[in-house]
């Protein structure tokens, strides 16, 4: 059973009675912010060099601002979060994502060549449930993309309950997916907001509605992201969802991608939720688990001494 393998599949790589806390109800659940893959690896502002942070000269007149219709991503707030900056120094937290982008590349392919070309372009970001990291993997996941020399990426906020993609970039919510599905006469491509980050496109959420879930199950979910897909040959498109268990666009979004990646939070997940969670999510065939918020024994740690942390 899919299910029962992918479960097995995770527990031969990561040992869940260390990671996972077994399931106990909480008087008042504390929902804690998104964290990096590793919180002794999370970037600061002191690391990266002021030149690739917005805005950051002193002089007014030596600052050029982008091209009109490019929306200029805050490197500045990127780096307070502890996210991923374009064209900073390549740190440990990049080469994590670096290793997830790779698989994910490999599995686009793969699907791909099993007749399902237009699929294979789309990867659905999600998590079980709220503060496990998911739209901080995601922006990162679309960052890390971005830097591949052969591919446009589109992030789409699909998360229309918190929609939190273009404030995390510093950007102003605009039209977006949801007024794309509720107006057939809205060109998609024309909502798409261009970024001053190199092969980095945005598309918003858009305004919600009382029927969120009813437009994204309809057909025109449907042709609208195979109009997307058409645009550019070269695009891949990344999804930043509700979580599964709390939502339901994710299910629905999950029957029409390539892969999905789930976000475990390593330190709060229970392995109930995983396994709920990758049924919800089963429309989609491909399922890869990502580890979040994971804290690496002394000695242990990937990349950390290799990039003068822990030195």
């Amino acid at each position: 059973m899919k299910h029962e393998t992918l479960i097995e599949a995770a527990a031969r790589v990561y040992d869940f009675d260390a990671y996972f806390r077994p399931a106990a109800p909480v008087a008042s659940p504390v929902i804690a912010a998104p964290a990096p893959a590793a919180d002794d690896v999370m970037p600061t502002l002191a690391a990266i060099p002021v030149e690739f942070l917005a805005n950051g000269v002193d002089d007014e007149d030596d600052w050029t601002p982008p091209p009109s219709g490019i929306a200029p991503i805050d490197r500045t707030m990127l780096a307070e979060k502890g996210m991923l900056v374009p064209g900073a120094p390549v740190g440990a937290l990049a080469e994590e994502f670096r290793l997830i982008k790779r698989q994910l590349l490999l599995t686009a392919q793969e699907v791909g060549e099993g007749g399902k070309a237009q699929r294979a372009r789309t990867i659905l970001v999600g998590s079980g449930k709220p503060g496990e990291g998911k739209t901080f993997c995601a922006i990162n996941l679309a960052i890390s993309l971005a830097a591949e020399r052969d591919v446009e990426i589109l992030l789409v906020d699909a998360d229309f309950a918190k929609p939190d993609v273009m404030a995390s970039l510093g950007l102003d919510d605009s039209t977006g997916l949801l007024d794309i599905l509720a107006d057939p006469t809205i060109d998609p491509e024309a909502c798409v907001v261009r970024t001053d980050v190199p092969h980095l496109s945005l598309l918003p959420a858009g305004k919600r509605s009382h029927s969120d879930t009813e437009l994204l199950a309809s057909r025109r979910t449907e042709a609208v992201l195979d109009r997307l897909l058409a645009a550019d040959p070269r695009r891949l498109i990344v999804f930043d969802t509700p979580p599964a268990l709390a939502a339901s666009p994710a299910s629905v979004l999950a029957l029409l991608v390539g892969q999905v990646m789930l976000v475990v939070r390593a330190d709060r997940t229970t392995e109930a939720d995983v396994r709920e969670a990758v049924q919800l999510l089963d429309g989609c065939d491909e399922i890869a688990l990502v580890l979040n918020s994971v804290s690496y024994e002394p000695g242990r740690g990937r990349f950390g001494s290799y990039y003068g942390q822990g030195e």
